[in-house]
This record gives C-alpha cells, sequence and structure tokens, in this order.
C-alpha cells in the first residue's frame, strides 16, 4: 500500500529575499527582484536586467565550521545549502537525527540543480593568451599556450564545483542524508520533477525522509548570451521592473532568475512518530514528455494536459466536477507561466484541455511576473508558494498584466494577490513545470488533514 507523504519544512533563496515570511509577504504585496544586472558589465547585452538574489551571505545561514566545509563551492550550491539550511530547521529534524532515531541510509537527497558558474574571467583570459593570429587552418588556439595559461589562471576547484552533482554532495554533506541520492536537469522542469520524484520514492517506502529541490544561477556571460541569441528573454530594457508579463499579450519573453528552493519530504507515519506538524501532504505527481520538437512546446498542450490529469488522478480529484461546496476541486494552480507568447497560450490552452467548463473558475497565476524565471529552482520556488496558500488562504497575483490576450482568457489573479478566506480558503493545488524539449512535471498538494 502506498505511503501518504507530507512535507515539514521549507527553505527558500530567492531576488526577493531569503527566508519564507518576508518573501511571501513581498508577493503577495506585488513587488519586482527585476533590475539592471549587477554580476558582471552587461551594458551592452540586448537583454542587460535580471532578477538577482541581492544581498545574500551564507554566514547568515549556516555555522562558521559549515561555511568554512563549502565556502569554495558554486554560487548556485551555496544557495542551495542557505535553502536547505532553513528547511532543515524547520523540520526539526536535527534533534531527531542526533537521537539515533532517523537512519542515515533511510534519509535521501534528490535535486535538480542546474551546472554551476562558469570561471568565466578566468577562463576568458587563458584563451586570450592562447590566442594566435599567425596561426592557418581550422584553429587558431595555440594548444600548449592556452594549457599554460590555463593551468596558471585556473582553479581545479571552481572547474569540478562546474558539475551539476557538485550541488547535490554539498547538500547531503550538511543535513547527513545518505539514502537514495540523485540530481536531474530536465532544464525548467528540474526541481517539481526532483521533488516528485522523491514523493514516489517515499512512497514506496525506499526512504523515510528526503530533502528535494533545486538550485541555479545563469546570470553570468555565456547563461545570458545562450537565451538572447534564443530570442526568449523580453528586451524591455526600458522598464525591467515591468518587463515579466505572463499572460499579457504585450509579453516578449522572460526574465532571467536566479535561487534555490529546498522542502523537506516525509512518509507521514514518520513525521507522526515524531510528532512533527505537517504543512501540508503532497497528494499527486505526474510526469509526461511531449516527444514533439526539441524547441517546441505540443502546440495543443497534449503533454502539459496529461500530467495535469496525471497528479489529479493520484490525488483522487476529478477536475471536471465541481466539490461539494460547489468551487472546483482545484483551488488554485501555479503556472509555469514564463511571459513567452508560445508558452503561455499553450499552457492556457492546457488547463482549459483539462478542466473543461470549470477552467476559467480556477484561480492561476504566475510569480515569475515578480521573481523572474529561476529556471532549475523555479518549480521547488513555485511549489511553496502553493503550500503558502494552502496555509494563509491568500493567492499571490500574476503582476503587469494590463493588456488582455484573447489568446489568454482564464483567471489569472491579475495584479493583485486575492484573499480567498472568505470563500473557504485554499484547500488543494497544482504547480505546474514545463522544461525545454518537452519536459513536463505537476505536483499537486493538499491541506493536511490527519
Amino acid at each position: 500500500m502506498s505511503k501518504r507523504v507530507v512535507i515539514t519544512g521549507m527553505g527558500w533563496v530567492t531576488p526577493l529575499g531569503c527566508d519564507v515570511p518576508s518573501v511571501w509577504s513581498r508577493l503577495l504585496r506585488g513587488e519586482s527582484g527585476v533590475g539592471p544586472v549587477t554580476r558582471f558589465e552587461a551594458g551592452t547585452f540586448k537583454t542587460n536586467f535580471a532578477a538577482e538574489v541581492k544581498d545574500f551571505r551564507l554566514d547568515d545561514h549556516l555555522t562558521a565550521q559549515q561555511v568554512a566545509e563549502h565556502r569554495d563551492a558554486g554560487l548556485n550550491t551555496h544557495f542551495a545549502l542557505a535553502a536547505a539550511a532553513q528547511a532543515w530547521k524547520q523540520s526539526g529534524l536535527d534533534a531527531w537525527t542526533r537521537s539515533g532515531n532517523l537512519s542515515a541510509r533511510r534519509f535521501g537527497a534528490y535535486l535538480g540543480a542546474g551546472e554551476g558558474q562558469l570561471d568565466f574571467d578566468n577562463f576568458a583570459a587563458s584563451n586570450l593568451a592562447g590566442w594566435n593570429p599567425d596561426r592557418v587552418g581550422a584553429s587558431r588556439i595555440d594548444a600548449p599556450r592556452w594549457a599554460a595559461a590555463a593551468y596558471r589562471n585556473m582553479s581545479a576547484v571552481r572547474e569540478v564545483e562546474q558539475e551539476p552533482n557538485m550541488c547535490l554532495a554539498h547538500v547531503a554533506q550538511l543535513v547527513g542524508a545518505r539514502g537514495p541520492a540523485s540530481n536531474c536537469m530536465t532544464a525548467c522542469a528540474a526541481s517539481t520533477q526532483a521533488v516528485g520524484e522523491a514523493f514516489e520514492i517515499l512512497r514506496r517506502g525506499d526512504a523515510d525522509a528526503m530533502i528535494a529541490g533545486g538550485a541555479h544561477s545563469m546570470i553570468h556571460p555565456l547563461g545570458m548570451t545562450g537565451f538572447i541569441r534564443l530570442t526568449a528573454m523580453s528586451r524591455r530594457v526600458d522598464d525591467p521592473s515591468h518587463a515579466a508579463r505572463p499572460f499579457d499579450q504585450t509579453r516578449d519573453g522572460f526574465v532571467m532568475g536566479e535561487g534555490a528552493g529546498m522542502l523537506i519530504l516525509e512518509t507521514l507515519e514518520h513525521a507522526q512518530a515524531r510528532k512533527a506538524a505537517p504543512l501540508c501532504e503532497i497528494a499527486g505527481f505526474g510526469s509526461t514528455a511531449d516527444s514533439f520538437r526539441i524547441t517546441d512546446i505540443q502546440p495543443d498542450g497534449r503533454g502539459a494536459q496529461a500530467c495535469m490529469m496525471e497528479a489529479c488522478r493520484q490525488a483522487g480529484v476529478s477536475p471536471r466536477e465541481p466539490g461539494t461546496d460547489g468551487r472546483p476541486q482545484i483551488h488554485y494552480i501555479s503556472a509555469h507561466g514564463t511571459g513567452t507568447k508560445e508558452n503561455d497560450s499553450i499552457e492556457t490552452r492546457a488547463v482549459k484541455g483539462v478542466f473543461g467548463p470549470l477552467a476559467g473558475r480556477v484561480p492561476f497565476s504566475s510569480v515569475k511576473s515578480m521573481l523572474g524565471h529561476l529556471i532549475q529552482a523555479a518549480g521547488a520556488v513555485e511549489l511553496m508558494t502553493c503550500v503558502q496558500a494552502i496555509r494563509t488562504g491568500w493567492i499571490p497575483a500574476t503582476t503587469n498584466l494590463r493588456t488582455p490576450d484573447p489568446a489568454c482568457d482564464l483567471d489569472y489573479v491579475p495584479n493583485h494577490a486575492r484573499d480567498v478566506n472568505p470563500d473557504g480558503g485554499v484547500g488543494v493545488c497544482l504547480s505546474n513545470s514545463f522544461g525545454f524539449g518537452g519536459q513536463n512535471d505537476t505536483i499537486a498538494v493538499r491541506r493536511f488533514d490527519a
């Protein structure tokens, strides 16, 4: 028999701050974390703004000894460690572990963490040092000269820390997880998939607890350049704070963000044994592939529909039937909602396909309008907004939605957060993440009821 799974701890690092209460308050106020890029000189870039994490200090989250152990990790890993420390503290698992009640082999880690940041300045300096304009042929790089410069300029540790598995290694070391361990890189769906796969590991009894989530930062010259060349990012350089416009007719692309989101998942049995207070229950997970085209989403959103339907099926929810209170059985959808022309209209089409005549009655918003797109960290952070919606009865808005798009005609909670407590609050949510290449993942969470 499948086990029930609950969330007992959460932590995040975002462009609006690094603790759950203050970031949630800022999201409900509709604040923007977007501004000019300060991480490097981006003045000549066609998109020179992003949603950066500001005033971040690892020392604010870890002990001095822990900071020393992880000091050489990459920025994305530092974000993950800070978020993990918050989730670990809230869960109360530390005391349970020290008392010997949690076996490290029954405590796993599953992340959707992206690659670390390239040591760009030293890499570029080495390339310039190896450049030989007098060479003839396919390459004008003098390999021995390049190697000598690279050996002199570059750090072996920083090169290793670029590997995507290193974030997982650092987080596992921080919390002492020695059970099932995986890291997936399924683009924008990664951390939703990581949490969903961790949920499945617990459901089938292969672990008692998991730390799951994601971390990423692509706010560096190569990361920004890649998406600029794909013409996927907004170029609204004259108004960065209003550039992220999911579902708006004037949207022109997403805004790059960065950060981390981490959650502690446990079987209900394990959480109850230590008298933990669940934040909510994970009720379902759906994962599909479009199998359509590497660069495009399936135009009717069939893969997105399928993963939402599977999450609803596991959760025991009938999306096309009202509940006993007359409302749809899903009370909020955290949209993938990137702000690109194709994604927003196709996601809208997919939601209509799942909910049919009830689609227009389901609140459906994108916090990427305020946080930017955290890439592989986006899903976990957005899942946490669902948990907060359940706990508070407030739904965050889609900001900057001023010009209706005929192709996007659902209830996107435009511009102002919504208090649904008078209507019965938020009982069940879906969190959508759809990755480049056609990866689709949806998690269903519900208010915990013992």
